[in-house]
C-alpha cells in the first residue's frame, strides 16, 4: 500500500530537527506561526537541490537531506545569522520507505545541531528535488552582507577549499584516491559543515562577508563588486588540506582550492583598524580560517603568484550558462 502524503509527514517529519518555544505552530497547519525575538531582524534564505544537477543521481539519501539544510545554513552564516526555522518543499518519484527515512535522519540530526525546527513544507510526485526555506535572525541592524567591504580590507576564507569539488570528483569517478583520503573528501562534498558559529562571530568584526559555493575566486569576486572594489588572493596563501593535495597533486589541489564549488565555507573581509581585536577574539587557531588576500580600489578579481598575476576563469558556476 502507498505511503499516503499525510501518513509521510506525520511519519517522519511532523517532528523532524529541534524542538523550539519559539513555535506557536508548526508541521499539521496551514503556515507555521513563529515568534521572532524583539529588537531582531528577520534572516531568509532559499535553495533548491535538483538530481543531476546539485548532487548525482544515487547519491545517499542521509547526504542529500544534510546538503539540503546545509546550503541554507551557509547562506544564514554569511548573514551571521542564527538560523531557526525551516521549511521543505520535497517532490519525489515515489515514496520510498527505506528513502525518507535516511532522508529525514540526515536532515533532521543537522537541524537538531544548529537549533532549527522543520515548520512546515510540503510533498508531491515528480523528479526528485529538495528546496529548503529557512529563516534565523540577527539582532537589529548587525547582519553581514556582500556590500561593506573597502579596499585595503585583508581577506579570508575559512576551512580548505576544494576538498567538496575533489569529493564529487572522486564519487563521479574523475579522480582516484587511497581509501583514508577518498573517505575524508567524499564526506566533505555529502556532508558539509557550515560554519553558523563563526558567522555569528563575524558580526561585530567582518566588513563583508559571503559563503563559498560556487567557487573561492568566483564568490570573492562577487563580495567584491557588492563592495565596488577589486579583489587579489595570493596563491601562496590558500589553505589546502594535506588530503587534497595527495590526492590531487600541488598545482591541481590549488586549481580546485579557487575554482572547485560546494565549499560552504566563509569569504570574508576585515578593515586593518580591526585586525589585531579580531584575531585577538576571533583566533584563526580555534575557527580555522586564513588570511589570503585583500580588496583594493582597482576593479576585477586577480591571483597573484611570486607577485605575478595567473590566468584563472573566475565566472564560477552558473546554471543558465
Amino acid at each position: 500500500m502507498a505511503l499516503g502524503e499525510f501518513a509521510l509527514i506525520d511519519r517522519y517529519f511532523r517532528a523532524c530537527g529541534a524542538r523550539r518555544a519559539d513555535v506557536v505552530a508548526g508541521v499539521g497547519d496551514d503556515a507555521a506561526l513563529l515568534r521572532v525575538p524583539d529588537g531582531a531582524d528577520l534572516v531568509a534564505a532559499t535553495d533548491t537541490l535538483v538530481a543531476g544537477v546539485h548532487f548525482p543521481h544515487g547519491s545517499p539519501a542521509a547526504s542529500i537531506g544534510h546538503r539540503a539544510l546545509a546550503v541554507n545554513l551557509s547562506d544564514l552564516a554569511a548573514m551571521g545569522a542564527r538560523p531557526a526555522w525551516a521549511l521543505l518543499a520535497l517532490t519525489l518519484p515515489e515514496a520510498q520507505e527505506s528513502w525518507l527515512a535516511e532522508f529525514a535522519a540526515g536532515f533532521g540530526a543537522l537541524a537538531r545541531a544548529h537549533e532549527v525546527q522543520l515548520v512546515g513544507g510540503d510533498t508531491t510526485r515528480g523528479p526528485l528535488c529538495i528546496t529548503v526555506q529557512l529563516l534565523g535572525f540577527t539582532p537589529r541592524g548587525t547582519a553581514l552582507q556582500r556590500s561593506g567591504g573597502r579596499p585595503g580590507d585583508c581577506l579570508f576564507v575559512s576551512g580548505t577549499p576544494g576538498d567538496a569539488a575533489a569529493g564529487l570528483a572522486l564519487v563521479e569517478g574523475r579522480l582516484s584516491a587511497p581509501a583514508a583520503l577518498h573517505h575524508y573528501l567524499r564526506e566533505r562534498f555529502e556532508m558539509p559543515s557550515p560554519r553558523v558559529a563563526l558567522g555569528e562571530r563575524l558580526r561585530e568584526f567582518a566588513s563583508a562577508c559571503i559563503d563559498v559555493s560556487d567557487g573561492l575566486l568566483a564568490d570573492a569576486a562577487k563580495l567584491a563588486h557588492a563592495s565596488g572594489t577589486g579583489v587579489e588572493i595570493h596563491y601562496e596563501a590558500l589553505p589546502v588540506s594535506a588530503a587534497l593535495e595527495q590526492a590531487a597533486g600541488t598545482e591541481r589541489a590549488r586549481e580546485l582550492a579557487l575554482t572547485g564549488g560546494d565549499d560552504y565555507e566563509l569569504c570574508f573581509s576585515v578593515a586593518e583598524k580591526n585586525l589585531a581585536a579580531f584575531t585577538q577574539e576571533v583566533a584563526p587557531q580555534r575557527w580555522a580560517y586564513q588570511r589570503i588576500g585583500v580588496l583594493r580600489a582597482s576593479p576585477g578579481a586577480v591571483v597573484l603568484r611570486d607577485g605575478s598575476v595567473m590566468q584563472f576563469s573566475h565566472s564560477g558556476y552558473q546554471h543558465f550558462s
